[in-house]
């Protein structure tokens, strides 16, 4: 069975889990082929961006409706395509909801992926889908030829198969799946500009309920969790652990040909950059360590908590789609403050304060 196609363009994203900044060091480093193979990744990236842009604008201008459906009814409604190597989307049908396993272990992976992101935001936030109303997720791997990447289009997940020498498949990692997908959550919430200070802040809210989709299917508490960002993703030989430490940043790797993770862990090493749309990839290190912190303080399950408090920021009225760090902590706060008290709300404004946002 195949999907009709919706495009033979390259497909549309802003937001991808390999940033624009490393594919940059491994076209300067790399063999001729792995450059080669970056150029076409980052061309494919960059060449879709606008219409992406596009179907954010148009799912936001859409009216609201938050239909209440049975309990009983409530479920994922997941269909995983093969795009067989090329670059037309969705691809070919390969596994529907409550079909058995394949023996495709990528399709196998992106439909749990999908399955375990689902879970987590309706078993934890009472949220169904990514839209709230219960959205079909829809999932297309072997995308491209050697793609380097992993993106959440405004429509759907699209992974490639990595390169084999620097990166692995990318439906290997849980935490990149839940992150692409929680860029989905943002758009229709609070529509982060994705530029600078809020853009970075769009990254980081992906990387903390990437982080939390994974934690929820360990059952790990926040002391015992990674922190991970593409935990799995760096292939054998690669000097690292993942594209993103939330515990360290500036840690996961440090490479002859990716480069050095270059994320600051406090407003002292702020990045100041016209690239990656003003460092978006970058300084999200800042607001990632704000939540590792304040959800080790806290303590047990991070998503009960920390989680819970920043996923009604992310919800807040008062959110504007150009916040500030400062102003996206100071709503923090506020919502620590509503849901757990005045000592919530100081181990909140602690957190922060740690990476030099005062609140």
């Amino acid at each position: 069975m195949s999907l009709e196609p919706r495009s033979t363009a390259p497909a549309r994203h802003a937001p991808c889990a390999v940033p624009p900044n490393v594919l940059e060091r491994i076209i300067r480093n790399g063999t001729t082929e792995q450059r080669d193979w970056a150029l076409s990744t980052l061309s494919l990236d960059a060449t879709a961006r606008l219409t992406r842009t596009h179907n954010a604008a148009v799912a936001l201008a859409r009216p609201r409706r938050r239909p209440a459906p049975a309990p009983a009814a409530i479920g994922p409604r997941r269909t995983i395509a093969d795009a067989e190597g090329r670059e037309i989307l969705p691809g070919v049908t390969v596994r529907t909801e409550g079909a058995a396993a394949v023996e495709d272990v990528a399709v196998n992976e992106a439909y749990d992926g999908l399955g375990a992101t689902f879970d987590f935001f309706w078993s934890t936030y009472a949220r169904n889908s990514i839209d709230d109303e219960g959205l079909p997720l829809l999932a297309t791997v072997h995308y491209g030829d050697h793609y380097d990447n992993a993106f959440w289009d405004g429509q759907q997940m699209v992974f490639g198969d990595g390169d084999g020498e620097l990166f692995n498949r990318f439906t290997v990692s849980l935490d990149i799946i839940g992150h692409e997908l929680a860029h989905g959550v943002t758009e229709d919430e609070a529509g982060l500009a994705y530029l600078n200070q809020p853009g970075a802040l769009n990254e980081s809210v992906s990387d903390v309920f990437g982080s939390l989709v994974k934690q929820h299917k360990l059952d790990q508490k926040a002391e015992d969790a990674d922190w991970l960002i593409g935990g799995g993703l760096l292939a054998p030989g690669v000097q690292g652990v993942a594209l993103r430490s939330m515990k360290a940043p500036g840690t996961a790797f440090d490479d002859p040909v990716l480069g050095k993770d270059d994320q600051p862990d406090h407003m002292s090493r702020y990045v100041y950059t016209s690239a990656d749309n003003g460092g978006v990839h970058i300084n999200s290190g800042i607001p990632n360590k704000a939540f590792y912190n304040v959800a080790t303080a806290f303590g047990g399950h991070a998503w009960e908590k920390a989680g819970k408090i920043w996923y009604e920021t992310l919800r807040s009225p008062v959110l504007r789609t150009n916040a500030s760090f400062r102003s996206f902590a100071s709503i923090t706060v506020t919502q620590a403050r509503t849901l757990f008290g005045s000592d919530g709300a100081k181990t909140v404004q602690e957190g922060w304060r740690a990476v030099g946002v005062r609140v």
